[in-house]
């Protein structure tokens, strides 16, 4: 279909009995297909089904996600969190009839091998015996979200969702930026209980699929269920060790000089960990408009495939980026495939996070743009690791253009943009650190999960005070601010592997800028046709599962940082 803009597309709910039938019938048409042509046609009707079933899901998710108070799209997510496991079920019988099919070969050939490594994952990550706990994960993951969505903070003088109230978390007056995130640990402190009750039933029906599933708990199925077809569990704790040993030391360093700089006491309190400047953090120039102008003119000047991809997320409006009651929290990009067009959710709340909405979900999307006619439909993204590669270089590619963005605040930003590279890596990595523990130990009680948080935050993120100053957060208790905890269970290290090989991109700009953009071009137009090291490899890259690759980048950012000018930047 020809793009259209976001909000006159169309949704209509499917009726699962005739998809089950309809699959059904194509699955008897492969199994009887007497050649690779006619086995083909096939298979391109059975894409053709299953992008339009991926169309209004997606439809009904974002438009759900604008407006959690919706009752139309509030009902039509409770039918998906449903359903979606049953037509899992009936998609499964395809995976194994393709898998089975004489003329796999001849598919592998045309469309790639890695789509036949991706459907045997598939088929370990899901059995119909695990749909009812899908289902009742499904919907307290949705629980999860409205809640955080729900969220109403008094302060001064005002109410304030989540976002709403981030300007305030950042704010230079050391009192506004105390008291702010006191107000938001409140709030957390005062669903708390409900936050724990969530979490823990997610946490003992992910460990019940996993046996039902033949596996020693989540773990194993939690990995398949991220599509992983290149590393293993052993491979992510050799990643952290490296975390340890060169990032964490590296970060110190970072939030020692940061408090020397501002005249503060280390180790820091959240809140102040949050002010990188006397003079206040970098924020952007203008509104959302202003921005979003100066994303144009940043991917116009970019290359010839920018140019096309942007202007057409804003001639289709396929961007809700403003921050408004209801919405959910949090930002991500997904594709719209009947129309061959990404979408791109986000919250403005005027700081730095709206210029890295412009590059890094634009990011996404531009990878979407590129290989939206790509088959099959689950090799148009690569697995998440590979795909946060997009989006976190596509940052760093944005910073010649970054007076426009920030105006005076630019030399801030630059620095303030690779210190937090840096100093996120621990974070994220801990994050991951923190879900292996508890879906080892899921018989543990909310308190037990909570200290291994606080223990985790001394080997991580040792400059950060935990005296109990600041509710929730100096207790140990942050992690149920980070959403992927609770949707995406191991989702988060695929951030820090990918914030490495962007570092790698940002080290090559600085010897090389067209050379890394002609990499990065490489790397992007192969989607997810190979698997994340060998889409490294042939885009001439280092894996970040080499020790060297992580101390490499880790050093030529420190020698960056230290001899970058900040003299006359309060």
């Amino acid at each position: 279909m020809d793009p259209m803009k976001f909000k006159e597309m169309p949704y209509t709910r499917p009726d699962t009995e005739s998809v089950r039938k309809e699959m059904e019938q194509l699955v008897g048409e492969l199994e009887n297909a007497g050649s690779y042509g006619q086995a083909k046609q096939v298979f391109l009707k059975e894409q053709e089904l299953e992008k339009h079933i991926m169309t209004m899901e997606t439809l009904a998710t974002i438009r759900h996600s604008v407006d959690t108070r919706d009752t139309f799209y509030d009902e039509e997510q409770a039918f998906w969190n449903n359903a979606n496991p049953q037509l899992q079920e009936y998609l499964q019988k395809w995976t194994e009839a393709m898998l089975k099919s004489p003329f796999r070969a001849d598919f592998a050939e045309e469309y790639g091998a890695v789509m036949f490594t991706n459907a045997e994952i598939e088929l370990k990550a899901f059995s119909p015996e695990i749909i009812p706990e899908m289902q009742e994960e499904a919907e307290l993951v949705t629980d999860y979200m409205k809640e955080i969505a729900s969220a109403q903070i008094p302060f001064r003088g005002g109410v304030y969702t989540i976002s709403q109230l981030s300007p305030f978390k950042n704010d230079s007056d050391d009192g506004i930026r105390l008291a702010a995130w006191k107000a938001e640990g409140a709030w957390y402190k005062e669903h708390q209980k409900k936050l724990d009750e969530i979490y823990d039933k997610l946490v003992h029906l992910r460990d019940a699929m996993g046996r039902k599933m033949g596996y020693d708990g989540y773990t194993e199925l939690g990995y398949y269920r991220m599509g992983r077809n290149c590393y293993t569990k052993e491979d992510v704790e050799k990643f952290r060790e490296a975390v340890r040993k060169y990032l964490v030391p590296a970060a110190d360093r970072i939030y020692r000089e940061q408090a020397e700089r501002m005249g503060m006491s280390y180790p820091l309190s959240f809140a102040d960990a949050q002010l990188e400047f006397r003079s206040g953090n970098p924020r952007p120039q203008g509104n959302a408009d202003d921005i979003l102008a100066v994303g144009g003119r940043f991917y116009d000047e970019l290359s010839p495939e920018t140019r096309e991809f942007f202007r057409t997320m804003r001639k289709y409006e396929l961007m809700d980026v403003l921050s408004t009651e209801g919405k959910e929290a949090g930002g991500y990009c997904t594709g719209v495939p009947d129309y061959g067009v990404p979408f791109i959710f986000a919250n403005f709340n005027g700081t730095q996070h709206d210029v890295e909405v412009v590059t890094h979900e634009a990011g996404h999307a531009f990878a979407c743009w590129m290989n939206r006619e790509r088959l099959p439909l689950n090799v148009i993204w690569p697995t998440m690791e590979a795909c946060e590669v997009h989006s976190m270089s596509m940052e760093f590619f944005a910073w010649p253009w970054a007076e426009q963005f920030f105006g005076k605040d630019s030399v801030k930003f630059r620095f303030s943009h690779l210190a937090s590279a840096v100093k996120f890596i621990p974070y994220g990595t801990m994050v991951d650190h923190f879900q292996h523990v508890v879906y080892e130990r899921p018989e543990m009680t909310p308190a037990e999960r909570h200290a291994v948080w606080k223990e985790l935050l001394g080997i991580y993120m040792p400059w950060l005070k935990l005296d109990g100053e600041i509710p929730f957060y100096a207790e140990g208790e942050g992690w149920q601010r980070q959403q992927h905890i609770y949707n995406s269970p191991f989702y988060y290290i695929d951030y820090c592997l990918a914030q490495t090989v962007a570092m790698e991109f940002w080290a090559m700009m600085q010897e090389d800028r067209e050379n890394a953009w002609k990499k990065y071009l490489v790397y992007t137009k192969m989607g997810g046709s190979e698997t994340f090291t060998d889409l490294l490899a042939k885009a001439g890259l280092v894996s970040p599962f080499d020790e060297a690759c992580l101390e490499n980048v880790c050093e030529t950012a420190q020698r960056w940082l230290d001899g970058y000018d900040l003299s006359g930047i309060r």
